[in-house]
């Protein structure tokens, strides 16, 4: 039986014109600050023979990437609950993507590289959310390996550990979507494009220390305001499934007055507002109306007051932060006694698909936060349990 080598399909020379020809009018038609096609900075992969615009590459690179499949058992708020309706981070990525690209679209930006950045926007979010991301950080400050940041987490996972030579533009909207900040407008903050990338290690640094970073893009400012028009009304939703809150009429009636009495009404009024009130010509300016802008802050407190900090949400947060103590130690004591027999080394570090420069720099410090920030909350678990208790002979 012959057999016969597999050669890749090279998109025909008419097809590729006919494709970058309705890309350049589409662009044509895109706001003053809009970013192009053009503007798409990489740092090796620089060919020109793809039907796909960057950005579009960037989007399929990210959607393929490991990080990508495990946000599938990442939840969003309320991880220790049974209820297969809880939103969990794939979910959320998808409405963060949606709605962006809907107001991009309003605005005439780049629906590209807004799906990109939404869809890789939450990659570096670990196991039992914000507050497993406070205990993380805890142990990494005791490590003396800084602070540990999801955003910061997400760049390193796409640039460092996989590797997946995105465009600048991609990176710095993932590392600036703070969707938990208070500011309801902003004008992005241009990265030059001699020398950019040097510049985007600069402002990671910033970020690594906690200082709030802007999006160089227009298109990035608008993904971190739709991280959070997706959450704020969806964690009401959530909450109001497993018993938290009554339901929507919970919300003070100066909330509702202003932005509506439902999930749907919410989302549909924030969504309109950020459409109507930003503009990409000129002096770009991303953001919400004045009055919807302390709306939205007020929601911002009350979901923080009802919901995050609420006490039924809390109430395993000491058995949480003694669990992550504890699998980080094992991890890392394992590792140093017999790296390549280590539980570590076999499901992470001996991968095929891990950057092998991160494979020769990483300090076991280092390698053991990067292996629990990707695991899923299913696997935190089970890999704690295997650890604690006893094995049959």
């Amino acid at each position: 039986m012959r057999t016969t080598l597999f050669t890749p399909m090279i998109p025909p020379g008419d097809l590729l014109e006919r494709t970058r020809d309705y890309l350049l009018k589409r662009e044509a038609l895109f706001a003053e600050n809009a970013t192009r096609s053009g503007d798409a900075i990489r740092r090796y992969d620089r060919k020109k023979e793809d039907i796909r615009s960057p950005y579009s590459r960037d989007a399929d690179r990210i959607l393929h990437s490991r990080a990508y499949a495990r946000y599938i058992d990442k939840t969003q708020v309320f991880s220790l609950v049974e209820n297969d309706h809880i939103t969990h981070r794939v979910l959320h990525v998808q409405l963060v993507s949606k709605i962006s690209r809907t107001v991009g679209r309003s605005l005439c930006l780049n629906e590209d590289l807004l799906e990109a950045i939404a869809l890789g926007h939450d990659i570096g979010h670990i196991p039992f959310g914000h507050f497993g991301e406070k205990c993380l950080s805890r142990i990494c400050q005791n490590e003396r390996i800084g602070s540990f940041r999801h955003n910061v987490q997400g760049v390193r996972f796409l640039d460092e550990i996989e590797n997946l030579d995105l465009t600048l533009q991609v990176l710095d909207g993932i590392l600036c979507h703070d969707g938990e900040s208070n500011a309801t407008e902003l004008t992005p903050d241009p990265i030059p494009e001699k020398d950019g990338f040097a510049a985007f290690h600069e402002r990671l640094k910033r970020a690594a220390a906690g200082e709030a970073v802007i999006p160089a893009t227009p298109e990035g400012c608008v993904v971190r305001f739709a991280d959070t028009i997706a959450y704020i009304a969806r964690d009401l939703r959530d909450a109001a499934e497993v018993g938290l809150i009554a339901g929507f009429s919970d919300l003070p009636a100066d909330i509702r007055s202003v932005l509506g009495d439902d999930e749907r009404e919410i989302i549909n009024h924030l969504t309109l507002d950020l459409m109507t009130s930003s503009r990409t010509d000129g002096i770009c300016r991303i953001g919400f109306s004045d009055e919807v802008g302390v709306a939205l802050n007020r929601l911002k407190r009350f979901n923080y007051e009802e919901i995050y900090e609420n006490q039924k949400t809390r109430s395993q947060d000491q058995i949480i932060e003694r669990m992550f103590d504890l699998v980080f130690n094992v991890l890392k004591e394992d590792l140093e006694k017999d790296r390549r027999q280590s539980k570590i080394f076999l499901d992470f570090l001996d991968t095929p698909w891990l950057s092998q420069e991160y494979k020769n720099t990483i300090s076991p410090a280092g390698a053991v936060r990067d292996f629990i920030a990707g695991m899923t909350d299913r696997y935190f678990n089970r890999l704690y349990s295997s650890l604690v208790l006893p094995k049959n002979c």
